[in-house]
């Protein structure tokens, strides 16, 4: 007959120190105070029983340390070497700002990490500013809606909370990143009895590199979202993730997402444009059925400038079909992290004559201009 016994790998918090490595019979716990220490728990049940917890066999015996606050802070540093330089966090949780990257945590049991109800969105730091913050913003508060999540502050105290942390992080270049979350409380379905939402930022430092060389895209097999989510930000890219890793396999830059009906949509993080008839016209695909992006409306407005020069005779945003897509002068990808990047080939077809178009060059320079000296309505500075 095997003797009930539990073991304890190494010394434990809240236990006799004697208690180590060894196989303990369970009669000697009924001194054991009435509590739940370190993830052994000990009721009114079970105090002085003989309750099989694990046999003295080496295949059940546990090695995984049990870690002090002060040890998971030091692994958390160590964890976080050599990988992007996080400068500061907010999180509505704590209802503060950190700058060590090791207290840069959300609850394992808000609704955003486990359920995935929570929207995110980001805007560019550049020289100090934080480019298109207000229409980040008011897409992120868009979503939340459409998300039926209620924010934990009004929008002019996000933003002042958003712009505050960049402003601690002393972060001149990279991005600002943020979520709005059903937030913790428990692991059921439903965030009835969550806490509360929650609003969590990062500010990113990196150095932002424009990519002018043409990349090969592809038609994504992965299902496209349905209108009603693709249009929301949501924290669930599983179905982007899955397109982009297909394209990584194919060799290619991204995947192209076709809708329903045949029409061009967009890529798993970016809108896509073309210029078609003769290099005379620009063209986007509705943003009916996908994410509104923010750099792609912008560019829209900047094309205008091209028009009143005659590089363009009009700006339209209307359905393109595949066949057209693949026939256009030029093609482009439009997002924050890409800005505007021409695309030479889709699938086994060229666009154009295989080479980086003009009209995507010059989006590309008003775009950098705009970020760089931009009116106040794209361009908001941070005080350092």
């Amino acid at each position: 007959m095997i003797s009930p016994v539990v073991c304890f790998p190494k010394p434990v918090a809240g236990f006799p120190p004697e208690w180590t490595d060894s196989t303990w019979n369970l009669r000697s716990l009924s001194h054991v105070p009435y509590s739940s220490r370190n993830g052994f728990r000990f009721s009114r049940r079970t105090r002085g029983r003989r309750i099989l917890m694990c046999s003295d066999s080496s295949s059940h015996s546990w090695n995984v340390p049990v870690l002090s606050t002060n040890e998971v802070v030091e692994r958390l540093k160590l964890a976080r070497e050599g990988q992007e330089e996080f400068m500061a966090m907010y999180s509505s949780v704590v209802n503060g700002i950190t700058t060590d990257p090791a207290a840069m945590v959300l609850p394992l049991d808000d609704h955003m990490v486990h359920r995935g109800h929570g929207v995110f969105d980001t805007a560019m730091i550049i020289n100090g500013y934080l480019y298109e913050l207000d229409q980040h913003l008011d897409r992120i508060l868009r979503s939340a809606s459409m998300a039926k999540i209620q924010p934990p502050f009004d929008r002019e105290t996000i933003k002042k909370i958003l712009i505050q942390t960049v402003s601690v992080s002393g972060c001149k270049d990279g991005s600002l990143r943020y979520w709005l979350s059903s937030g913790p409380g428990d692991f059921l379905l439903s965030p009835s009895k969550c806490l509360g939402s929650a609003l969590y930022a990062i500010v990113i430092q990196k150095d932002f590199t424009v990519t002018t060389t043409g990349v090969k895209v592809v038609t994504s097999s992965v299902p496209i979202k349905p209108p009603e989510f693709a249009t929301v930000k949501s924290v669930n890219y599983l179905p982007n993730a899955l397109s982009q890793m297909e394209a990584d396999d194919k060799g290619a830059y991204a995947g192209i997402w076709v809708d329903n009906d045949g029409f061009v949509a967009e890529g798993p993080n970016m809108n896509v444009a073309f210029v078609v008839n003769g290099g005379k016209e620009l063209v986007m695909p509705r943003f009916d059925n996908v994410l509104s992006g923010c750099t792609a409306k912008r560019t829209l407005t900047l094309a205008e400038e091209l028009v009143s020069k005659g590089m363009l005779e009009s700006v339209k945003v209307m359905d393109v079909t595949v066949e057209d897509g693949k026939k256009a002068d030029e093609m482009m990808l439009l997002g924050s992290g890409v800005l505007v990047l021409p695309v030479v080939q889709w699938d086994e077809e060229f666009i154009g004559d295989g080479k980086e178009g003009p009209v995507a060059k010059a989006l590309l320079d008003l775009l950098l201009e705009d970020m760089s000296s931009g009116p106040p309505s794209v361009r908001v500075p941070v005080p350092y």
